[in-house]
């Protein structure tokens, strides 16, 4: 008997599943972004960019959301990165084989998967509360905790793919360890590097949940990092579920600019990981 028929049978069976599989969770993200370049390209406008949220009923745009919001992720970045480097760092280069990396390494997974809102709860207990109001800063120490996983990851991982010939040629030369990282591990890993801080700036660009326990939102122009600050997650979620037309056409809006942004960043990050790769 012979069982190449079936074989062929079978094959052609999972194939056509895999492509309808594929198919299917294509077509549910053209669905869904055809719907939101369809609801949010209408509001697009200059106004946008230079307006601020405006009351119910009246013009206006999405000016202090947008500051907000580059604002809290700058400062977050600005925190996360070097921290997650430096762990990185440790994990790849000094601590490869220590009890201690496993550790962290395990703790770094679960805060990779743990879900925001946790996050933005652990930040209201220790800076929230305490300080007896909402702010800025406490919004960026939340989107902090989210960058540094993503960095501590990626930067171990980068490192990890150097080959251990240039280490050991730069100490055969005897240039001391640090300027072995500095100037050649680094080097050899900063697009990858890169990539990972780019991830993690689309990772918070659209986080709402730690944001309201931290943040909350302000209806007004406020670059005061020790009072609420608006954000563009958070004016999505509020003008979202109001009943007023003009806040719901700006939620659509500010929606479309953040999937641009992140789409952009994740295009840029693809292209830094695939133009330089260790060897």
């Amino acid at each position: 008997m012979n069982p190449y028929p079936a074989r062929r049978r079978r094959n052609a069976a999972v194939l056509g599943l895999s492509v309808g599989a594929t198919i299917i969770g294509l077509g549910w993200l053209v669905l869904v972004l055809a719907t939101l370049i369809w609801q949010g390209a209408g509001g697009l406008s200059l106004k946008i960019f230079t307006e601020m949220t405006p009351p119910p009923g009246s013009d206006g745009g999405l000016l202090n959301p947008i500051i907000g919001s580059l604002i809290m992720t700058g400062i977050a970045v600005l925190i996360g990165t070097p921290i997650g480097i430096l762990a990185g760092t440790y994990m790849a280069e000094y601590g490869r084989y220590s009890p201690l990396t496993t550790v962290v390494r395990f703790i770094n997974d679960i805060l990779l998967s743990a879900p925001s809102i946790i996050v933005g709860l652990f930040v209201y207990e220790v800076m929230v509360y305490p300080m007896g109001h909402f702010s800025a800063i406490a919004g960026a120490a939340a989107l902090a905790l989210i960058v540094v996983p993503v960095v501590v990851r990626t930067t171990e991982d980068m490192l990890l793919l150097v080959p251990n010939t240039l280490r050991e040629a730069a100490f055969a030369l005897g240039m001391p360890r640090y300027r072995i990282i500095a100037q050649i591990v680094y080097r050899a890993a900063r697009a990858g590097m890169l990539t990972g801080v780019l991830l993690a700036i689309a990772r918070i660009s659209g986080e709402t949940a730690p944001l309201l326990f931290t943040a909350l939102n302000n209806q007004f122009w406020s670059v005061n990092l020790n009072a609420p600050m608006a954000s563009l997650p958070t004016v999505i979620f509020q003008f979202a579920l109001s009943p007023y037309k003009d806040w719901q056409q700006l939620a659509w809006t500010g929606a479309l600019i953040i999937t641009i942004a992140v789409l952009a960043l994740s295009i840029i990050a693809r292209a830094l990981a695939g133009a330089r790769r260790p060897t």
